[in-house]
């Protein structure tokens, strides 16, 4: 086996020959999917480029790939195990690329506010919904407490499931998507309160928990809300017959500034359905952004501002090769059995929506 370094000093062209010597040898057997934020030399070496609830739907249905080679962040890594099941190994280029988001919520947090509804007679009532961005353990914990997984793509239908099942919802560790979610399905904002994990009873009292019919978690990605009101009004008068997409997980302000917002497969789809000619300003992770304008040069398509996802940038062709040149490799992600089997119930109500 030759060590990551020999790869990282190998020529582009010849690690991208080696790659698809190897996709051509396993065929069928090996799948590489790359998330939308991913750099170009990762997307063009890929068999499916998605969003997080595209390629769990890829991880799920593609039964003929014995190896799946996930190229994101480790939490759509660990899905794509999960829903992979034990028959099929996945493996991850870097470890080490994880989300801040998903960090903005571990178990022992999640379980304590859950206590705390307990005692306040309030949990019976409460459909918890972990959005994608989470941990296995928190997709666990939703899966057994009769709760489900989200991605921006589905937020909405997830809400509306999760009301029909009971009274309250426990959304988290996005703030921001969970309040545009709730907002776009009229849900009031006198009935949504914000649980801070730092705070004594997350900082809210008992009868406005009562009341609430939606529980935020007090989280956000960075590459969102890097997106400011500024941006948008610079955009406009630079641009007054723009067009201006935004993720969810922008702030409210900016959300409700913009012409449109929704998950990396609306944006592109967004991009795609504009008159030839227009100018359309988006508001996402750089990669992406760049991409949807060499993908539509009939349009002028340009980033609301510079926001890099580091976590997705992390993920070299080197580390692909490696990877793929060298199973087995210490990168296999594996989730415990008892985690992966609640987390499986979550993550097929999601899919099933």
């Amino acid at each position: 086996m030759q060590s990551l370094q020999s790869y990282k000093i190998m020529d582009e062209k010849e690690l991208k020959k080696r790659i698809a010597d190897i996709r051509a040898r396993y065929k069928n057997r090996l799948l590489i999917l790359a998330h939308c934020y991913q750099q170009d030399e990762i997307v063009e070496c890929a068999d499916f480029v998605g969003d997080s609830y595209a390629l769990a739907m890829q991880a799920s249905k593609n039964r003929d790939a014995e190896l799946i080679v996930f190229c994101g962040v480790k939490f759509m890594a660990e899905a794509a195990a999960i829903l992979a099941g034990n028959n099929r190994k996945v493996f991850m280029p870097d470890l080490d690329a994880g989300c801040p988001l998903a960090d903005c919520a571990d178990i022992d947090q999640v379980e304590a506010a859950w206590n705390t509804l307990k005692k306040l007679d309030i949990s019976k009532d409460v459909v918890p919904i972990t959005y994608m961005n989470s941990s296995a353990e928190l997709k666990a914990f939703c899966g057994k407490n009769g709760g489900i997984v989200c991605t921006s793509s589905n937020a909405k239908a997830a809400m509306n499931w999760s009301l029909s099942q009971k009274q309250k919802l426990f959304f988290f560790p996005d703030e921001n998507l969970g309040r545009n979610t709730a907002r776009a399905g009229n849900i009031n904002v006198s009935d949504i309160v914000l649980w801070d994990p730092l705070k004594n009873h997350g900082g809210c009292g008992e009868k406005d928990l009562a009341n609430a019919r939606v529980i935020l978690w007090k989280g956000f990605c960075h590459v969102h809300t890097f997106f400011t009101v500024d941006h948008i009004k610079s955009a406009r008068e630079k641009y007054p017959e723009c067009l201006i997409a935004v993720h969810p997980e922008c702030n409210e302000d900016v959300v409700m500034l913009s012409d449109a917002n929704g998950s990396t497969s609306f944006l592109k789809k967004y991009v795609e359905d504009a008159p030839s000619g227009k100018t359309i300003i988006i508001g996402t992770e750089i990669n992406m952004a760049h991409r949807l304008g060499k993908e539509n040069p009939d349009k002028n398509v340009l980033p609301l501002a510079r926001s890099l996802c580091p976590n997705m940038f992390k993920t070299s062709i080197s580390d692909l090769c490696y990877v793929l040149d060298n199973f087995p490799v210490d990168n296999e992600i594996s989730v415990p059995q008892y985690i992966a089997d609640d987390a499986r119930l979550a993550l097929e109500r999601m899919l099933n929506i």
